[in-house]
């Protein structure tokens, strides 16, 4: 199991390269003005935007000025070339499956109050990526492989992810998981998601404590070092916790909390995308540098956060089709 290490690059390197594997969806954004109410209508407004959470962590990736790569699959369909337009006019590089037979994933996403989401998932293509269709050229000089949780249960996604993390690590890079959802962990089982990770051997582990608690049950948090050495708690509003366990063994655990501001936000949704994508750039950067750990930690999360309150507090565009 790998341990927290601080790897130095020469001064004028080039900017860190990161590679997303998974998927890319459209979402169906319903946004109500009033409460629902069953067997009618109410006011609202419906919105179609580029989602995925692999996607999303891309786009922001290459926003942050990092060099991105999107490993994915849509359908032969409208709704994927314009999702891959959309995506790649932020300078993401996407490499795309297109299996034929299935269209592009949609999730159906109903905004409730104070920004919560509900969601209704048909993942369509997004789960047909297989281990075949990753190229190793495709992750030359990758420095970082970063795996949303939906793309180690799904077959033969998964096993997609676990060809590319073995690439990846062959060649001197770092694995991030974010277990993103606590419904999917459920309804693989705690055993069959805690194998899945252990088999790409993450260094750092992104979480909300409902996904910690779906993944680890009543376990103290610090159970989550078992499973990466860095674990990263995302607690919105609250700031974030860190866990981290250190390379010498005597010198036990090593826990701290980073504050933030709280934001007032309608919608949420993408904000633990950015701060992924925020987190793992600046982390990169830092440890080019040769910044010590706690500090490079610290300063990854207050990067995520400022990520996070752009995605939350910056204009949402409509996914066009041409």
């Amino acid at each position: 199991m790998p341990t927290l290490t601080v790897r130095r690059r020469p001064a004028g390197s080039r900017d860190p390269r990161i590679a997303v594997l998974g998927d890319l969806l459209l979402d169906v954004v319903l946004a109500p003005r009033t409460a629902m109410l069953v067997g009618t209508d109410v006011p609202g407004l419906v919105s179609l935007r580029q989602g995925g959470s692999a996607a999303s962590t891309a786009r922001w990736v290459a926003r942050l000025g990092a060099r991105a790569v999107l490993i994915t699959a849509v359908g032969r369909d409208p709704a994927g070339r314009a999702l891959i337009r959309e995506v790649e006019s932020d300078g993401v590089t996407v490499r795309a499956v297109r299996p034929a037979g299935r269209r592009t994933g949609r999730i159906g996403v109903v905004i409730g109050a104070g920004g919560e989401r509900s969601f209704v998932a048909d993942r369509g293509a997004a789960d047909l990526l297989a281990p075949a269709d990753v190229r190793p050229a495709w992750l030359t000089r990758v420095d970082h492989l970063h795996l949303p949780i939906y793309s180690l249960l799904a077959q033969p996604l998964g096993r997609a992810a676990q060809r590319a993390a073995d690439l990846v690590r062959a060649a001197g890079g770092a694995v991030s998981v974010d277990l993103a959802s606590a419904a999917p962990i459920a309804e693989a089982g705690r055993r069959v998601t805690r194998e899945r990770i252990d088999a790409v051997h993450p260094d750092l582990l992104f979480t909300t404590v409902a996904e910690a608690r779906a993944l680890i049950a009543g376990a103290p948090l610090d159970e989550l070092l078992k499973v990466a050495p860095v674990a990263v708690i995302k607690r919105g509003g609250h700031g974030v916790t860190m866990l981290v366990r250190a390379a010498d063994p005597d010198a036990g655990r090593l826990r701290f909390d980073v504050a933030t501001r709280p934001l007032d936000a309608q919608d949420t949704t993408g904000a633990g995308d950015a701060f992924d994508a925020g987190f793992l750039v600046a982390w990169l950067r830092g440890r080019a540098e040769g910044l010590r750990p706690a500090i490079l930690l610290q300063r990854s999360a207050a990067a995520g956060h400022r990520a996070a309150a752009r995605q939350l507090t910056g204009p949402r565009s409509e996914l066009t089709f041409e």
